[in-house]
This record gives structure tokens, C-alpha cells and sequence, in this order.
């Protein structure tokens, strides 16, 4: 995400649908190479904690905290680095999007400080939630591949 080019948006509302409760250390989702999704109001997307930040695009996200499903209650852009609250709590930050569930639903991924899931934040169906606008956050970049040398 570019600074010079990320203006001011309006807040994404939503409702949770579905508590979820597990965590997985070999989930194998993979971070969109695009760091933000347009979402329409009544799309369903998965709300998913990891405590893997600062992953670039295309990273493969293992360590994940399922918190539940919620319902989009208005259209907007959801951005990496936008925060996520619950009520008055802020849950964290977005990371980025998995797509494997994609036309059905994106994954929402999290960065959390320790995995988190539904119960552990006493979530319940109907709890509102927002996506607010975060701070950009700069783009991590793959590491070059190396180079063997060997010698002559």
C-alpha cells in the first residue's frame, strides 16, 4: 500500500454469525498478493487470528486462531493494517487475506500478539464489529533467493 495514494475510507461494519473455537499450527493459508479486498454488505467472511506478522504477500500463514464468521453490514475496503474491534475491544490488525474458501469466502487474517479464538474474547452470534482505518503499513518484501557459490 502506498501512503501517497491511501485516503481516508469509511468504517466496515459487521456481525458476528458463527463463534468459532479451534487453532491450528498447519493451516497452510497463503497471504493474497493484494493487500486489500472490496466487501459488500451480507458477504460472510472468516475472522482468523495469527501471531505470524509482518509476512509478505504469498507467505504461508500456519499458526492460526479461528474467532467465527461474520456478515458485512455495509460495502467498503478492507486494508492490511486496518484495526479490528469487537464492541470497544480492539481484537488487532489485518494482515492480509487468504482466498482458498474464495468465491464463497475470504479468510481475514488477523496479527495478534498470541493466538486468539472465539470463546477466549467471549464471543457471541450478533456481536458487532468494525474494520477501522489503520495506519499504513509498509509492504514486507521477499527475501531474495540466494546463491551458492562454489568454489572454482
Amino acid at each position: 500500500m502506498n501512503p501517497h495514494e491511501d485516503g481516508p475510507k469509511r468504517e466496515v461494519p459487521g456481525t458476528l454469525v458463527k463463534v468459532l473455537t479451534h487453532r491450528r499450527h498447519d493451516r497452510g493459508m497463503r497471504l493474497a498478493e493484494f493487500t486489500s479486498r472490496c466487501v459488500r454488505r451480507g458477504e460472510v467472511h472468516e475472522l482468523v487470528t495469527t501471531d505470524q506478522a509482518g509476512q509478505p504477500p504469498g507467505a504461508r500463514i500456519d499458526r492460526v486462531g479461528f474467532l467465527g464468521f461474520a456478515e458485512i453490514g455495509g460495502a467498503g475496503v478492507i486494508d492490511r493494517g486496518d484495526e479490528v474491534w469487537v464492541g470497544d475491544h480492539r481484537v488487532g490488525t489485518v494482515l492480509g487475506f487468504d482466498s482458498c474458501h474464495f468465491p464463497n469466502h475470504y479468510n481475514v487474517l488477523i496479527a495478534v500478539e498470541r493466538l486468539l479464538t472465539g470463546p477466549e474474547l467471549d464471543l457471541k452470534p450478533e456481536a458487532e464489529l468494525t474494520f477501522r482505518q489503520g495506519q499504513p503499513q509498509p509492504q514486507p518484501q521477499p527475501r531474495p533467493a540466494t546463491t551458492e557459490r562454489r568454489p572454482a
